[in-house]
């Protein structure tokens, strides 16, 4: 389920056409511009999945240059995708259809299954298997869900 307004994913995906084009400078135009409008730093490089929004669009959210981020996938506000510096190279890869609950933080190389939800202010340092609902500090599984994200949204809706 698309969210149908403008946001920060809508110049992020403006950003990301010219960074593939390798038009740098206006790759790095729009991601000032979302910096600037939104409050948060989508980079051009980071690969976002089509159907993926953020809540609030967009506000306070930081994603790692390296990040990969699934199809359909809801990132709420104030959340994190970052590098854990050190030894830990790498960034999070975020599968499909995951919610990312508000201020959530993804920190390391860490992999996000399918159908994954985060509760607010969780803090996932380890990989989180498909299907598995994480709250806390660290995140640990509390339940598995029974629906995809995508679903769950449309079932809503009838």
């Amino acid at each position: 389920m698309t969210k149908m307004y403008f946001n920060a994913v809508s110049t992020y995906r403006v950003a990301r056409f010219f960074y593939l084009k390798r038009m740098k400078i206006l790759a790095r135009f729009f991601e000032a511009i979302t910096y600037l409008i939104f409050n948060c730093y989508l980079p051009a490089k980071c690969v976002i999945g089509q159907g993926t929004y953020c809540s609030h669009r967009g506000m306070g959210v930081v994603i790692h240059p390296d990040s990969v981020i699934g199809r359909n996938c809801v990132i709420g506000t104030g959340v994190t995708l970052g590098g854990a510096g050190g030894d830990k190279d790498g960034a999070p890869v975020i599968g499909d259809d995951v919610y990312l609950g508000t201020g959530t933080k993804v920190i390391g190389p860490v992999n996000v299954g399918k159908n994954v939800i985060t509760g607010a202010n969780s803090v996932v340092v380890k990989h989180v298997a498909e299907g598995q609902t994480v709250v806390g500090i660290p995140a640990r599984p509390i339940g598995e869900n029974a629906q995809s994200l995508h679903e769950m949204q449309i079932n809503k809706l009838m």
